[in-house]
């Protein structure tokens, strides 16, 4: 076979003029798809593309929840709130919770860790879920405000959560926790990967003695030993 049949000639894939892909007309995206769905008591229905992750995302917003084997981003902010990602590697399904406070009264839905975290996991279990192959990250509890700083309210928060994980036998493979950043934390819950960023100082008078003292450091020891990656 000759190379120089012009016939055979094999255009580089850089000069090549590709078509342009364009949706077909009435095809609904996946993320109206979620959209249209009628979500159930207490999940997160703000959902969105993600341009960062390139990437369909739900964003859980305090008292919230979202559970999913789908390969999609689930992200909130955090300041004195936890977060709490658990997935089961063994059917590969996660999910994330936001609650603001450890208990409260019967009504008081997913703001209250108590019921926040008997919610996620029921949910989790729905979908193959076991407890005993559970695996958890912990996210939040920072003092970001002056007067949640006096209450104790991130750690108040931090100490229930690891508490309650541990009476429930879930094991918590990574954590950043407490200190005085708020925080994104980002979870996929398809694979259980994790990821934090440390937002803007709350408390602009500690900044240079925290950073005399590395915190960044303190944070990359912290997250050790699990999958969570800064960003």
């Amino acid at each position: 076979m000759s190379a120089s049949n012009p016939s055979l000639a094999i255009t580089p894939l850089s000069r090549m003029a590709l078509p342009r892909v364009v949706p077909a007309a009435g095809v609904v995206s996946r993320v109206e798809q979620l959209k249209a769905r009628t979500p159930k008591p207490g999940e997160a229905s703000f959902f969105f593309h993600d341009p960062h992750f390139r990437a369909d995302a739900v964003k859980v917003l305090p008292g919230e929840y979202y559970v999913s084997a789908d390969d999609l981003v689930v992200m909130t902010v955090l300041g004195s709130c936890i977060a709490a990602c658990i997935w089961d590697p063994r059917v590969r399904v996660g999910g994330m919770n936001h609650f603001m406070l450890p208990e409260g009264g019967s009504d008081s839905g997913g703001r209250y860790g108590s019921y926040a975290m008997e919610l996620l996991i029921n949910e989790l279990m729905k979908l193959g879920a076991r407890r005993e192959t559970m695996q958890a990250k912990v996210f939040g509890g920072g003092a970001v405000m002056s007067s949640f700083t006096t209450m104790n309210v991130g750690e108040r928060n931090t100490k229930f959560v690891l508490d309650y994980l541990q009476t429930e036998r879930i094991a918590v493979v990574s954590k950043a926790v407490l200190d005085i950043h708020p925080r994104k934390v980002v979870f996929f819950p398809a694979n259980g990967k994790a990821m934090v960023k440390r937002l803007a100082h709350s408390h602009p008078e500690n900044l240079e003695t925290q950073e005399r003292k590395g915190s960044a450091a303190v944070v990359v020891s912290t997250t050790a030993g699990g999958s969570i990656d800064l960003f």
